[in-house]
C-alpha cells in the first residue's frame, strides 16, 4: 500500500510538471514608462498575472518594449495585430481609423471630469456590448481591459486666458479628435502628442496645449506654458490593454483568466495612483511658479456652446460606413447621465 502511494504521488507530480508552462510575453507601448498607462504593466499587470499563473503551476516571462522600442505612439495596435508583441496598449486616441467607436468620449467634451465614472462606463460597454469589441476583433486583437482613463483636460498656454478672445489666432495643440474642441474659439488647432509638447512649446511651434495634469506635471509643461486654465473639458477614454487574437485563442481558458485578472489589477492600480497624483500635480506646478485658475462657468458654457457638434458629424460618418456611430454616441451619453454626469451639452440630442 505504501509503495502504491509513492507511485501515485510520483505520477501526479510528473503530470503537474508536464503541464507546467512558462508563458513568454512581449508587451509593447509607444510611450516611455514615465507615463502611468505604461508603468501599470510592471507595477500591477505583470505581478498579478504572474501570481495567477503560479497558482495554476505556470510561470510568466514578460519583456516590456516601451518608448518606441518596437512601435511608436499609435503603432502599438499594429504591432500586437501582427504578432510582434503578444500584449500592448491599444491606443484608440492615436488609432482612430481602426478603433473608431472607442473615440466617443473625445467627441463629447464637457461631459464629466469624473475619472472613475468614465472608466466604469467605457469598461462596461466593452464587456457587455459586442459593438464595442468588434473593432478589436476586426484587427486581430482582443480587449483585455484596464481602460486608460485620462484625468480632466485643461488648457495650458504661454499667455493668460480670461476670455475666448484671448485665443484668437493662437496655435493650440491637441491630440487626435480633441482638436475639434477648438472649433468656435478662434484658435488655430495643431495636431500634437505628449512626446513632443515640451520642445514645440519651447521653440514656439505653438502657444498652448490641451492636456491633463497627470501628464503635464511629469512632462514639465508648466515650465513652457505656465498659464493653466481649468475648463472642465472632461476625463477621457484613450485606450486599453489588448492581446494578439491568434495567441489569445490558443490559451487555455484558465490562463486567459489569469491575464484578465492582471488587467483588472492594472485598472485598480491605475485609478488609485492617478487620483492620488492629480492633486499633487497641480500643487507641484503651482509651487514651480505656474498660475492655475478655474474658468468661470459662463466662459465654460460659451466655449461649449460655440463648438461645432463634431459628435453628431462623427456619428453620422460612422453610420454611413456601416458602423454604429449614432447608437454608441446615444448609449454613451445615456450611460454617463444615468451615472450622475451633467453635460454642458447633450451632444446626442441636437
Amino acid at each position: 500500500m505504501f509503495r502504491m502511494s509513492i507511485a501515485a504521488t510520483a505520477l501526479v507530480a510528473s503530470a503537474c510538471a508536464a503541464s507546467a508552462e512558462t508563458f513568454n510575453v512581449t508587451i509593447v507601448a509607444g510611450h516611455p514608462p514615465v507615463f502611468r498607462w505604461v508603468k501599470q504593466f510592471d507595477e500591477a499587470f505583470v505581478p498579478a498575472v504572474s501570481a495567477a499563473l503560479e497558482a495554476q503551476g505556470h510561470s510568466l516571462n514578460a519583456m516590456g518594449q516601451y518608448g518606441g522600442a518596437i512601435a511608436g505612439v499609435g503603432e502599438e495596435l499594429e504591432a500586437v495585430e501582427a504578432g510582434l508583441a503578444e500584449i500592448g496598449t491599444c491606443s484608440s486616441l492615436f488609432d482612430p481609423a481602426k478603433l473608431a467607436v472607442q473615440n466617443v468620449t473625445y467627441y463629447t467634451p464637457f461631459v464629466s471630469d469624473d475619472i472613475r465614472l468614465v472608466t466604469d462606463v467605457m469598461h462596461d460597454l466593452h464587456q457587455n456590448d459586442p459593438r464595442m469589441t468588434a473593432a478589436y476583433t476586426d484587427n486581430n486583437v482582443v480587449y483585455l481591459g484596464a481602460p486608460t482613463a485620462l484625468d480632466d483636460y485643461m488648457l495650458m498656454t504661454n499667455f493668460p486666458v480670461t476670455s475666448l478672445a484671448d485665443l484668437e489666432g493662437r496655435k493650440i495643440a491637441a491630440p487626435g479628435p480633441a482638436i475639434n474642441w477648438l472649433s468656435g474659439t478662434g484658435a488655430v488647432g495643431v495636431q500634437g502628442n505628449l512626446t513632443t509638447y515640451y520642445n514645440e512649446l519651447q521653440t514656439g511651434v505653438y502657444d498652448g496645449v490641451i492636456v491633463f495634469a497627470s501628464a503635464a506635471f511629469p512632462g514639465r509643461l508648466h515650465e513652457v506654458a505656465p498659464h493653466i486654465t481649468r475648463f472642465g473639458m472632461g476625463a477621457q477614454f484613450a485606450g486599453a490593454i489588448c492581446a494578439n487574437k491568434d495567441w489569445w485563442d490558443g490559451l487555455d481558458p484558465q490562463v486567459q483568466a489569469a491575464f484578465r485578472a492582471g488587467a483588472d489589477a492594472a485598472m485598480d492600480w491605475y485609478l488609485d495612483d492617478l487620483e492620488g497624483f492629480v492633486a499633487s500635480a497641480f500643487a507641484g506646478m503651482e509651487a514651480a511658479g505656474a498660475t492655475v485658475s478655474d474658468a468661470p462657468e459662463a466662459l465654460r458654457a460659451q466655449w461649449a456652446q460655440n463648438m461645432d457638434n463634431a459628435a453628431a458629424q462623427w456619428a453620422a460618418s460612422l453610420d454611413a460606413g456601416g458602423q454604429p456611430g449614432t447608437d454608441i454616441l446615444t448609449l454613451y451619453m445615456d450611460r454617463v447621465r444615468a451615472a450622475g454626469a451633467t453635460p454642458l451639452r447633450d451632444w446626442d440630442r441636437e
